[in-house]
């Protein structure tokens, strides 16, 4: 009889306390000139950290320093000429090591003064980093310096690429802050900002807001909802320590280990956290809120966020009544668009208590085999289970494809409209095609600049995965607005009528791509709303209020997010009515307009609204 194979136990994947921010004496601002690296680890272990980086100014020279004390140490014990208390001291450092994983890296200044981090494994040579810093253009005698400045260095976008290169970890610092690619507080940026966040050699962007619940937290600015920035980012936060303990006179002055992230890990090794930064789950990392505060419910929050463009909610999958069909839609839909995370055992109200999944390995195996056999080309999806209520939630995350496009029984195209997962029409599928051959040709490799001179930024021509048609798009000529046009929403752009039946051509405001021959008929829920506006309350014979060449012209709520329909004259005099815009889609001047529904609220002006699309049944829709 054959022997049965003996199955490998899964590794076990538990929270891990990590600051990859920390700055030592080798650094040229440090404040504590007393303290010793030995008093860092101790502190890593009283607050129970397990993962922790040395990252001084455009140097390695504080991580050399500590490995260098340990090797003199050893070299005396070696001897026989080591003292009791360096004795105590080489042992204290060699059980804290057995208990801390301390990698290297530094923080780099690019030009502008932008601030990136390089973290590395712990088995890099120091002489490997301080090559990559060298190709980086600081200077070879700043190496141990340890100095904010250190002249023309290179750009951001090189130092994310060389440091991906060379094996390290490329985390944008304190990105919502002074010297972050977030370029918070800054009147430029445009698409120099999309490419500084959303560059594919780029690993995680470290912000100082991570437990914010603020609908303009930086985390919620990059998790793939924003038109500009597609790509949804890992966020973390870390101490940024130049002390080892807060400064008593200023509290924002932290200590080391002040602020720190918890990540999921299999084991505490950089190749494990390099494997959560490289994956599209983003539930894998949450803030540290200490033993007293309340724990991260990972279900929770995103239920409080709702469903959008990059999440969906289901209460089951079962093949009866479509649920499973449903999920399968979902990550279809996903792949093709910007990715996104489906819930299953929950549903999407809050304030509904979550039903659960009774078998979600059972689960997982369904769903899989399913995305196996119905999508191609292959995606591969994840899956995680959470606690929620005493039932088992399973948490399904979809990649944004790289081989577009996904397609359900070889000839169902799915797209994510917002909230909504709906197929493909002909002319989304074109745009699709056209963005997967701007990506190819934007991946083919690009001519090298000069040694030693730094590469100016390479602006994308469009934001990756945004689905832009890249040529001109078939839509009536228009003289340009002042101001932007919102960046979600729907604006009719033409309409035709044909053999009694009226067709529409729908421009998306998030993508800017063009949809024609829509009737209300065959208009999606979104696109309905705006064409049945648009033909029974046109903008030129309804109220608008005005704010100079903008105005509201309406609201509405549909599947309880708050929409304005807005409205824009032109220089010609001409009107552009955008309808269904979201908060995500309001900039500039476009948030007073939408101030203005509030204070018209209270006057009871009727805005002329019909009932919740998203609510009515198939039957009640209007008729065309």
């Amino acid at each position: 009889m054959a022997q049965r194979k003996k199955r490998t136990a899964q590794p076990q994947r538990q929270w891990r306390r990590m600051d990859v921010h920390l700055h030592t004496p080798a650094s040229i601002d440090f404040q504590e000139s007393s303290i010793t690296f030995l008093d860092i680890l101790k502190k890593a272990e009283a607050r129970g950290m397990d993962l922790i980086a040395f990252t001084d100014h455009n140097s390695v020279a504080g991580y050399a320093r500590w490995l260098q004390e340990i090797e003199q140490l050893r070299g005396l014990e070696n001897l026989k000429r080591i003292l009791p208390e360096e004795k105590r001291r080489l042992e204290e450092y060699e059980r804290l090591r057995k208990k801390i994983l301390v990698l290297p890296g530094f923080e780099f200044t690019a030009t502008f003064g932008f601030h990136i981090l390089g973290i590395f494994p712990e088995t890099t040579p120091v002489r490997v980093i301080e090559h990559v810093l060298l190709s980086l253009n600081v200077p070879a005698e700043k190496l141990d310096l340890g100095a904010t400045e250190c002249g023309a260095t290179t750009d951001v976008l090189t130092a994310y690429r060389l440091i991906d290169e060379a094996g390290g970890l490329a985390i944008a610092a304190h990105v919502n802050s002074s010297h972050g690619v977030a370029m918070r507080g800054l009147d430029f940026g445009g698409q120099t900002k999309i490419a500084y966040t959303q560059d594919a050699h780029l690993h995680a962007l470290e912000v100082t807001d991570l437990d914010s619940k603020s609908k303009r937290s930086t985390v919620t600015f990059f998790n793939g909802t924003k038109p500009e920035y597609p790509r949804r980012m890992h966020c973390i936060q870390s101490s940024d320590s130049h002390r080892l303990n807060q400064d008593p006179k200023n509290s924002k002055n932290l200590g080391a280990f002040d602020r720190v992230t918890e990540v999921m890990l299999t084991e505490v090794s950089f190749a494990a956290l390099k494997q959560v930064f490289l994956s599209s789950d983003f539930t894998l990392t949450r803030p540290h809120r200490g033993k007293t505060s309340e724990p991260y419910d990972v279900v929770k929050a995103a239920r409080e966020v709702g469903p959008n463009i990059v999440q969906s909610f289901h209460e089951g999958h079962s093949q009866r009544g479509g649920k499973l069909r449903a999920i399968v839609m979902d990550i279809c839909a996903f792949a093709n668009t910007n990715g996104g995370t489906i819930y299953v055992g929950v549903p999407a109200d809050p304030h509904k208590a979550p039903i659960g999944v009774a078998a979600p390995k059972s689960a997982m195996d369904t769903i899989g085999k399913t995305v196996q056999k119905q999508i191609t080309p292959p995606i591969e999806v994840t899956f995680a289970v959470h606690d929620a209520n005493k039932v088992k939630v399973l948490q399904i995350n979809v990649p944004r494809g790289p081989d577009l496009p996904y397609a359900i029984d070889e000839n169902k195209i799915y797209v994510r409209n917002e909230s909504e997962t709906v197929q493909a029409v002909r002319d989304e599928i074109v745009n699709i095609i056209r963005r997967q051959t701007a990506v190819e040709a934007e991946q083919k490799p690009r001519k090298a600049g000069k040694p030693g001179k730094a590469q100016p930024p390479i602006e994308p021509a469009h934001p990756i995965g945004s689905g832009e048609a890249l040529g001109p798009a078939p839509q009536p000529s228009v003289a340009a607005p002042k101001i932007a046009p919102p960046k979600v929403g729907v604006e009719v752009v033409d309409s035709v009528t044909r053999g009694g039946t009226v067709y529409h051509t729908v421009r998306d405001l998030r993508n800017g791509s063009v949809v024609r021959n829509v009737t209300r008929k065959s208009a999606r829920k979104l696109w309905h709303y705006a064409i049945t506006q648009y033909e029974q309350r046109p903008a030129e014979k309804t109220a608008i209020h005005w704010l100079g060449d903008l105005g509201l012209l309406g609201t509405s709520k549909r599947a309880g997010v708050q929409r304005y329909d807005f409205v824009q004259r032109l220089p010609d005099g001409k009107l552009r009515t955008y309808y269904g815009v979201t908060e995500d889609g309001i900039h500039g001047e476009w948030q007073k307009v939408a101030e203005l529904a509030s204070g018209l609220a209270e006057t009871a002006i009727d805005f002329g609204g019909e009932p919740d699309v998203a609510d009515l049944t198939e039957e009640q829709l209007p008729a065309e």
